[in-house]
């Protein structure tokens, strides 16, 4: 993956936004066109690092754990929608958690070493991909049980080999191009993995151009049944469901969309004008870093759209927090007694 800019996640953090921040030679302009300067774009970069850390960190943190604890510890039986919202928080649990190192790699030359910059981008490679990858499928999911196919991957069987398929192909999408590019460039000390421009490719189209197709695909074809259905039954209880239902899937594909795109069009320019020294990070560091938080943003705000927005979780969530109330009480009463 990218250790400059692709999918935020791994992307552009590393060593480019490091050497972008850090950098007073750079000889082009900034946004504005005028001559760039170090000390105000670290200064305004640490700003919007710790809006992040404020405001979307805790939700993206939280809300991950909430989904994973309010699940594992639910008493009825696990359904498959269930097992895929656990497998992508745990994905989108690491990815946040790491954001804290990432979002503040502004002057420390974290990845100088070629061993640690390889190094995270492959750990952060595969948790991207494999948080993308379940977004796919779980709107792929949803399709088919809209369009009547209730037994297509709905079995906890089937549902957990494809949660196993997601994270096989998620480390060889990782590993295989890793492999081919270390034979590439054995022997040099320097090389770091995600700084490959055809890796950079790969993610742009298997980590962004093709999920995107598929999620738009899938919820435009959902949008439709969901219209289709309100007209036939019109009545009153069925009307605020399939409103929500419509509400969830605009904000499911808007905040994909928001999130992914400013880093996949950073990237993609770079790759265009062939940069192969990171001119552009060197050129627009102020840009680099914003659109790396808009995509660790994904992660964060996917429990606030897949799960809180939903009337399942939301039930379960009550639940838990009864149960947890009530041991607390018993617990207290023990103590006191």
């Amino acid at each position: 993956m990218e250790v400059r800019t692709y999918m935020d996640y791994p992307v552009a953090i590393y060593s480019n936004v490091t050497e972008q921040l850090n950098s007073s030679s750079a000889t082009s302009s900034g946004l504005a066109g005028e001559e760039p300067d170090p000390h105000q774009h670290y200064t305004i970069s640490v700003f919007l690092s710790c809006l992040y850390t404020i405001f979307l960190f805790p939700v993206g943190f939280i809300g991950n754990v909430l989904i994973l604890a309010v699940n594992l510890s639910h008493k009825g039986r696990m359904t498959a929608p269930d097992l895929y919202f656990v497998n992508l928080a745990a994905a989108d649990l690491v990815l946040v958690a790491d954001s804290l190192i990432e979002v503040f790699n502004l002057s420390e030359h974290y990845y100088d070493m070629a061993a640690l910059c390889t190094f995270m981008a492959l750990f952060l490679q595969v948790n991207m991909y494999s948080s993308v990858f379940f977004l796919t499928w779980m709107s792929f999911d949803r399709f088919v049980v809209l369009a009547g196919s209730m037994s297509l991957g709905r079995s906890m069987p089937r549902a957990r080999l494809t949660c196993c398929l997601i994270w096989v192909t998620s480390a060889l999408f990782t590993l295989l191009p890793f492999t081919v590019a270390q034979v590439q460039h054995a022997g040099e000390l320097h090389f770091c993995f995600a700084n490959v421009s055809q890796i950079q490719w790969l993610e742009v189209t298997l980590g962004f151009l093709l999920p995107f197709c598929v999620l738009g695909l899938c919820y435009w074809r959902i949008a439709l049944v969901l219209v289709s259905a309100q007209r036939e039954h019109s009545g009153l209880q069925r009307r605020p469901q399939k409103r929500k239902a419509l509400r969830m899937i605009s904000a499911a594909v808007l905040v994909f969309f928001a999130c992914w795109l400013p880093q996949n069009m950073f990237v993609s320019v770079h790759l265009l004008r062939g940069d192969v020294d990171g001119t552009l990070w060197h050129d627009y560091p102020l840009t680099a870093h914003m659109v790396n938080l808009a995509a660790f943003s994904n992660s964060c705000l996917n429990p606030l759209v897949y799960s809180f927005l939903g009337e399942t979780f939301q039930d379960k969530l009550r639940s838990f927090i009864k149960e947890n109330i009530s041991w607390a009480k018993l617990d207290s009463s023990c103590w006191s007694s």
